[in-house]
């Protein structure tokens, strides 16, 4: 009997795909630790390899990362000088060697059994790719207000990444489990995009004949911007790159994407055209401030008075901060290299 347990374990590890987990990370010298722990606790059946791509960091996110390696073996760091998210997980999937490569964030922590269960979604379904929820958490009013408003239909649309719903094919997940061959195919993550590299990945992904699955039992916590601040520039640049985004893949569209332009044009011109010219012109502003307030009592129920009194105006930048960005776009990128389907 002694001898039994190894060997049956042995069978079991044998029939796994290997596994590398690879972290993009810059500036996250307060939580990378902790990511990186609730990697390392993982049940995955056998070894796997954790390649973390460090990005110049001033904030000593560098010196954590190679403590972390210097501790656990199974952690390696490759410099990513670019800096960039997309050239932080291109250049850790390179150093990698896993036939599944899973994407991490150093500011989030997977759920127990994430990556066992991903893996075993992703060969059940043969899917390309196998993400769940962002389960946002804040730990002050601020963040808490943040998290309520991204788990929110009236904050982020019908991604049902952001808070649930019934598992099978989708356009896009939060992070992901994918199969090496096929980020192979489609050529990995594209550089030149500072934010939507996920959803741009995934799009080539599913037009190159692949599928993208959501299972809504992979949860990972996810900690947001932590003053109005960050969250307005967290926002403006994710419109800002969905703009590139659609240039590059018109099809791509949803009308999630469509409705923060539009309401933040509409939102001007019924104040302007009802100020100087007609009052019933601020019914369009009105709408969407009665909107706001009551999408705030819902998503507060439950939350204390200063989660609540913070909510409309975490809404409110949410929404313009994204339709700003959307519509004056980014400084056109210089392509970086050539990417397969294009």
């Amino acid at each position: 009997m002694t001898h039994e347990a190894p060997r049956t374990e042995q069978r079991e590890a044998g029939d796994w795909p290997s596994l590398s987990v690879v972290i993009p990370v810059r500036n996250d010298a307060a939580h990378l630790a902790g990511a990186v722990a609730a990697v390392l606790a993982q049940d995955y059946p056998r070894p796997f390899e954790v390649v973390l791509g460090v990005g110049p960091s001033d904030d000593g996110t560098e010196e954590v990362a190679a403590t972390l390696a210097q501790h656990e073996p199974r952690v390696r760091v490759v410099a990513n000088p670019e800096g960039g998210t997309a050239a932080g997980l291109n250049v850790a999937i390179a150093a990698s060697s896993g036939d599944v490569v899973a994407r991490v964030d150093g500011h989030c922590e997977l759920s127990p059994g994430y990556l066992r269960r991903a893996v075993e979604t992703l060969r059940a379904t043969g899917a390309d790719n196998v993400g769940g929820v962002q389960e946002a958490i804040g730990s002050t009013p601020f963040e808490r207000a943040v998290a309520a408003a991204m788990t929110s239909r009236f904050g982020v649309g019908n991604a049902r990444f952001h808070y649930g719903g019934d598992a099978g094919p989708t356009d896009t997940v939060y992070l992901g489990v994918f199969s090496r061959d096929a980020l192979r195919r489609v050529g990995g993550f594209d550089e030149d995009l500072v934010r939507n590299q996920d959803y741009e990945l995934n799009w080539r992904l599913r037009d190159s004949g692949g599928t993208v699955w959501f299972d809504p039992e992979l949860r990972v916590k996810y900690r947001p911007r932590p003053s109005l601040a960050g969250l307005a520039r967290q926002y403006f640049e994710y419109g800002q790159w969905k703009r590139e985004m659609l240039r590059r893949h018109p099809r791509s569209l949803r009308w999630r994407q469509a409705v923060p332009p539009v309401a933040l044009v509409g939102n001007a011109v019924g104040v302007v055209v009802g100020l100087l010219f007609d009052r019933r012109a601020l019914a369009v502003p009105a709408i969407y401030a009665a909107a706001t307030l009551a999408a705030s009592a819902t998503a507060g129920s439950g939350e204390d008075r200063a989660v609540a009194a913070r909510l409309p105006l975490v809404f409110v930048t949410m929404h313009n901060a994204w339709g700003a960005g959307f519509i004056v776009g980014p400084k056109r990128p210089r392509r970086s290299r050539p990417l397969p389907g294009r």
